[in-house]
């Protein structure tokens, strides 16, 4: 029998306040990594909506999207998984205190370029820094790239 194959497609929120990044400490099977919020794409949601949902899930923060930072497909080392990450930046919106955080995520929290980079060996992805590093030279694309049809 045939297998048929799939990337796993997620979205990331690249969130910069102050020259710092808001990222997630989260458990894996890895142990414990940082990444920006980010997770799947749920059946029948857009891509958008996917981004802010996931922000508010990990950090309790509200985040819209206003611009795609850029599009990554990353197979994993252990070959098992290809992921297909539409990462966007956007606007910070309020912070909802209390709010309890997805399942395994520890702790949001903000770092500056040099923190992201002094901790590389404890990212989830290799996606993480390039998600930041291309937030800084300023990849913005606007969103009309992307067309979601009900």
């Amino acid at each position: 029998m045939n297998r048929v194959w799939k990337p796993n497609v997620t979205v990331a929120a690249v969130v910069e306040r102050d020259g710092r990044f808001l990222l997630v400490e989260e458990e894996t099977d890895d142990g414990l990594r940082f990444n920006q919020p980010a997770g799947h794409l749920d059946e029948g949601e857009s891509l958008l909506a996917a981004c802010a949902r996931e922000a508010l899930e990990e950090t309790a923060w509200n985040f819209t999207p206003t611009a795609l930072v850029g599009v990554y497909q990353w197979q994993r080392p252990q070959g098992d998984i290809t992921y297909l990450r539409f990462a966007f930046c956007g606007e910070l919106g309020a912070h909802e205190a209390g709010r309890v955080l997805d399942e395994g995520i520890l702790r949001a929290v903000w770092m500056t370029p040099d923190e992201i980079r002094a901790c590389a060996d404890r990212h989830r992805s290799p996606l993480v820094w390039q998600c930041v590093s291309d937030w800084l030279a300023g990849r913005r694309f606007p969103l009309d790239l992307i067309r979601h049809y009900d």
